[in-house]
């Protein structure tokens, strides 16, 4: 199994969708890299993830909006295109079995800054799990 772990920003907010019976929040995940080229100029690229996330538990899709810091992982997949210029370009998308989230975002009009995104509560962000994971855990030991 390939396994690809992101770090980065949702570039808008979730979109939860219902397929076949069976739940998914759809979201974007950007990570930007800072670097100097050769000539000692600073640069920037934006590497963006594509997220499937295929889940009962929907409880988190309050939460993963624009800005919001989130650490994912999953099985990683690349799709190759012709973008509408005629060049050859790629998109990375990455079937989601853990999603944390780390802070960021903004919820207006519910009390809470733009800063970390918590639970009453908790004092970690929550861990959201696959079905599988989630089935076998006991009832108090939930995120949410």
């Amino acid at each position: 199994m390939i396994k690809l772990q992101i770090i980065g920003n949702l570039g808008k907010d979730c979109i939860v969708k219902e397929v076949n019976g069976k739940n998914v929040i759809n979201f974007s995940v950007a990570h930007t890299e800072r670097f100097k080229d050769a000539q000692g100029n600073q640069k920037e690229r934006t590497t963006w993830v594509e997220c499937a996330y295929w889940t009962d538990r929907t409880a988190i899709a309050p939460y993963l909006v624009k800005g919001t810091t989130v650490y994912a992982e999953g099985s990683p997949e690349a799709d190759a295109y012709t973008n509408k210029e005629g060049q050859a370009a790629a998109t990375l998308r990455m079937r989601v079995q853990n999603v944390q989230l780390l802070g960021g975002g903004n919820r207006d009009n519910q009390g809470a800054s733009s800063g970390n995104v918590t639970n009453a509560g908790m004092s970690t962000a929550p861990v959201v799990k696959t079905q599988a994971a989630v089935a076998t855990a006991p009832e108090d030991d939930l995120p949410f």
